[in-house]
């Protein structure tokens, strides 16, 4: 492989539209206006750029490979390419879950969960490895939560028309509470009765009705396309006012505890008509709604977006299809949070990884094979996150630096344009047990997960929780 090519600030050939947008309140005029993002030179250098094929056939002697702390060979007839991970069984290490799906018409439930210990051991089966699929295009409906605050995990689950909760050690049915006709796209805890602790669910079809439960499976409430629109395809539960409720943000639209509508976000720059939300992410939560700041992606749409917690818009880059955004800081030297968001449907080897300041400022592009799964992880120790890419297994710093590649053998690796492959995803959470976060990367053919132990990177305060988290999402 050929060494990395120089880092570019901006690309002449992406097509870069930036809608400023007043700030209608006075509560907002001491943030500093969004800045406009300097315009492509004539002559652009060429991107950073992944190697298209195989990043580890030909490894640069110059880049170091990190090799795997763990290989664990996941079930061949129960395991599924969605993979979360969180302690099970009490040994202070996380244990990894992994589920197929039955997929109809982009209509999708949970049919078979196998729990593994890190060296491979199965915990338990769940479900029936004789229907479903591996592959995914979605969020897969099983999620790992102490949902009844004993200290001890349980694996949660949407089956056909029910939602199943299963004992995290021993995989025994606790409770199967039934579901609507397929409202069984995604699993999300929230804390809508204004409870201690997040105890109530959220469940939706695709694209167009969600509902609330409370624990013991009483309806709360449910909503037809919120604010008018589509759903997003995971809804965030974020508490906007500081009353001890969460709020919801199911679309564009943000809906109050009860389920009634609070604001619907609009955009000045395109027709949110075309699409749905793909991605909502927090960036900076305040003392008001007015000074907070989140980053939304509009799909379909093709809009990026900074909102306040009023809904309304900041900034607007339009043009590309972004998809997720990561939140964190990756650059010493430029002030605020920042935005680390990938620009999908691109054809292969052409998959860009954009990072953006607060402002909307770009601050440069990755040109990877494949960017949809990213993730930020503070990996040298610096303080600073930096930028985990699944598909070429790499990692790079704030600045487009490639800094290290994540060994895989290949036999696990694959053609990743055969019909087969699964998408490779990339996972950071604390494995081990340290406080850290690890990362993880799936194969293609989802026959193994690769867990690679973070020896260098600073223990969050508070420590890392075990796991890859609640309300896993892959948006």
């Amino acid at each position: 492989m050929k060494p990395p090519r120089p880092w570019r600030a901006e690309v002449a050939s992406l097509t870069l539209a930036v809608t400023l947008l007043p700030l209608a309140s006075a509560a907002l005029a001491a943030v500093p206006p969004p800045l406009t993002p300097t315009p492509a030179p004539s002559q652009t250098p060429p991107a950073l750029s992944s190697h298209p094929q195989d990043p580890s056939a030909h490894p640069s002697p110059t880049v170091p490979v990190v090799r795997p702390w763990r290989r664990v060979a996941l079930d061949p007839d129960y395991a599924g390419a969605w993979v979360v991970a969180g302690e099970l069984d009490g040994d202070g290490t996380a244990e990894l879950v992994s589920a197929r799906n039955v997929d109809r018409n982009d209509v999708h439930y949970t049919s078979a969960v196998v729990a593994q210990r890190l060296d491979g051991q199965v915990l338990w089966r769940w479900g029936d490895p004789k229907v479903g699929r591996k592959k995914l295009h979605h969020d897969v409906a099983c999620q790992i939560y102490d949902w009844d605050g004993d200290n001890q995990n349980e694996v949660v689950l949407c089956a056909e028309r029910a939602l199943v909760e299963l004992d995290g050690r021993s995989g025994r049915e606790r409770r199967r509470l039934p579901l609507p006709h397929d409202a069984t796209d995604c699993l999300v805890f929230a804390n809508l009765s204004g409870g201690p602790r997040a105890t109530d669910y959220l469940v939706k079809t695709r694209y167009t009705q969600i509902w609330a439960f409370t624990q013991a499976g009483d309806l709360l409430w449910t909503v037809t396309l919120p604010g008018g629109h589509r759903t997003a395809h995971q809804p965030v539960p974020i508490d906007l006012d500081g009353d001890g409720r969460d709020e919801v943000l199911a679309g564009y639209a943000a809906l109050n505890a009860d389920g009634s509508t609070r604001w619907v976000a609009g955009s000045t720059a395109v027709d949110v008509a075309r699409g749905h939300c793909d991605c909502f992410r927090a960036v900076r939560l305040a003392p008001t709604p007015a000074e907070s700041r989140f980053v939304m992606t509009y799909c379909g749409a093709n809009n990026l977006a900074l909102l306040d917690g009023l809904g309304r818009p900041v900034w607007e880059l339009s043009g590309h299809h972004f998809e997720s955004v990561d939140v964190g800081r990756v650059r010493a030297d430029v002030p605020g949070q920042h935005l680390v968001v990938d620009v999908d449907h691109r054809p292969w080897g052409q998959g860009p990884l954009w990072i953006l300041d607060e402002r909307g400022q770009r601050l440069g592009e990755i040109m990877t094979d494949y960017a949809r799964h990213h993730a930020l992880v503070d990996w040298t120790g610096d303080g600073l996150d930096e930028i985990l890419v699944a598909e070429p297994r790499a990692l790079y710093d704030g600045h487009g630096r490639l800094l290290a590649r994540f060994e895989m053998d290949a036999a696990d690796l694959g053609d990743p344009r055969a019909p087969e492959a699964a998408e490779m995803l990339g996972l950071v959470g604390d494995v081990t047990g340290d406080g850290v976060p690890d990362v993880l990367l799936t194969t293609r053919a989802s026959t193994a997960v690769y867990v690679y132990r973070n020896e260098r990177g600073r223990k969050p305060n508070p420590p890392a929780p075990l796991g890859t988290g609640v309300n896993f999402t892959l948006y």
